[in-house]
C-alpha cells in the first residue's frame, strides 16, 4: 500500500505496556521530534523483575510529566498534533490502562482522533524510523521479554505470523538464566556483557525443534538445561564459570533465532530482513544476523538499541500508518493484555 499525503501528519504517541512510561512526537511516521522515556528499571531491580502493581502506580506518577516533556522537546502544543496514538495491548493490564486513559482524555479534550496501536506492530515499526528507505514487504524477527515472533510484513498494517514461541520468549529466558547465575535484573544486557568474557562452546546446551512446527520457538527446555547444569555443579561441588554459562546459553538462543530466521527467509524468497524488540539490542545477535544476511544476500535492518526497548517513538510510527489507513478508535477503547497481532484494527 502506497502512503500518499498532502501535508505533514504529527502524532503524539504514548507507551506504558510494561515498566517504561514514554511519550513521543513523531512526524510522518519516520521523523522523531521527541522521544521521552521514564524507566523503572532501578525500582524493579529490588524485586528481581517487574512487579505489575508497582509499575502501574509509577506510570500514574509519570505519565503527565513525560507527555508534557515530549511536547516541550518537540516545541509543540496539543494544537499542533493531528492524532493521539497509544499502546493498548499486549502488556500488563494495569500499566496499559494508564496510557490508554491518558490518551483518551487528551483526545476527548482536544477533539483529536484516537488511534490504538499494537505493541508488537510498534516494535516492527521502529525500523521505519531508523531506515527511511525500508518499505514492506519484509520479514521481521520480534524478540523481547514477552515475545519471539517471526512476522512477514506484507504491507503497512498487514502482518502474517510465520513462527512464534510455544513457551518462554527469548527475553524471558535471558532474565531467568541471569537470575539463576546471580546477575540480577534486567538479564539481557547483563548476559550480553558477561558472555563476552566466556567461551560460547564451553557447554553444549540444547536447541529445541518442535515436531510439525519447524518455524516455532521453544526456550523453556534451554532454560531448564541451564538450571540443571547449575544444580549439578552445586551437588558435585564444581565451581561454575558464570561467563562460560552466559556465553553458552546466549549462543544457543542466537543459534536458534538466526537459523529459524534464515530458513524462513530462504523459503519465502525474502530479500529484506529486520529485527526488533528488546533482545534485538543484543550485540552478539545483531552481529550474527548481519553475517547471516550477508551470506544469504539479504539486506539487514535493525533499530538502534534505544528504539529496541519499549519507547513511544515506535508507537508513533505505527500509529501514523494506522492513521493514514483510516483507523480510528472510540471512547470504548480498552486495554487488551493478550492482544494478538492482526486483531488490533
Amino acid at each position: 500500500m502506497e502512503i500518499t499525503q498532502k501535508r505533514e501528519i504529527t502524532i503524539l504517541a504514548i507507551e506504558s505496556s510494561c515498566d517504561e512510561t514514554a511519550a513521543a512526537v513523531v512526524r510522518n511516521g519516520r521523523e522523531v521530534l521527541s522521544n521521552i522515556i521514564s524507566s523503572q528499571i532501578e525500582l524493579h531491580k529490588l524485586f528481581g523483575g517487574v512487579v505489575p502493581e508497582i509499575a502501574s502506580r509509577k506510570h500514574i506518577e509519570k505519565i503527565n510529566q513525560v507527555i508534557e516533556e515530549a511536547l516541550k522537546t518537540a516545541e509543540m502544543t496539543l494544537d499542533d498534533i493531528d492524532a493521539i496514538a497509544v499502546t493498548y495491548g499486549p502488556g500488563l493490564v494495569g500499566a496499559l490502562l494508564v496510557g490508554v486513559a491518558a490518551a483518551k482524555a487528551i483526545a476527548y479534550a482536544t477533539k483529536k482522533p484516537l488511534v490504538g496501536v499494537h505493541h508488537i506492530e510498534g516494535h516492527i515499526s521502529a525500523n521505519y524510523i531508523e531506515h527511511k528507505d525500508l518499505e514492506p514487504p519484509f520479514l521481521c524477527l520480534v524478540a523481547s521479554g514477552g515475545h519471539s515472533h517471526l512476522v512477514m510484513v506484507n504491507d503497512y498494517g498487514s502482518y502474517q505470523i510465520i513462527g512464534r514461541t510455544r513457551d518462554d520468549a527469548a527475553g524471558e529466558a535471558f532474565d531467568k538464566v541471569a537470575r539463576a547465575i546471580g546477575l540480577g535484573y534486567p538479564g539481557g544486557p547483563k548476559i550480553d556483557k558477561l558472555a563476552k568474557e566466556g567461551n560460547p562452546h564451553a557447554i553444549e546446551f540444547p536447541r529445541a525443534k518442535i515436531a510439525g512446527a519447524p518455524d516455532d520457538f521453544s526456550f523453556s527446555g534451554l532454560k531448564s538445561a541451564v538450571l540443571n547444569y547449575l544444580n549439578h555443579c552445586e551437588m558435585k561441588g564444581i565451581e561454575v564459570n558464570k561467563a562460560d554459562v552466559a556465553a553458552s546459553f546466549q549462543e544457543a538462543v542466537i543459534d536458534v533465532l538466526t537459523s529459524h530466521s534464515m530458513e524462513v527467509a530462504k523459503r519465502y524468497g525474502v530479500k529484506k530482513f529486520a529485527i526488533a524488540g528488546g533482545v534485538a539490542s543484543n550485540s552478539s545477535l545483531r552481529g550474527r544476523m548481519e553475517q547471516a544476511c550477508k551470506e544469504h544476500n539479504i539486506t539487514f535492518y535493525h533499530p538502534s538499541p534505544i528504539l529496541c526497548t519499549d519507547n513511544a517513538a515506535m508507537i508513533g510510527a505505527a500509529g501514523y500508518y494506522d492513521y493514514m489507513r483510516g483507523i480510528r478508535h472510540g471512547w470504548d477503547l480498552n486495554a487488551v493484555p493478550n492482544l494478538k497481532i492482526g486483531e488490533s484494527k
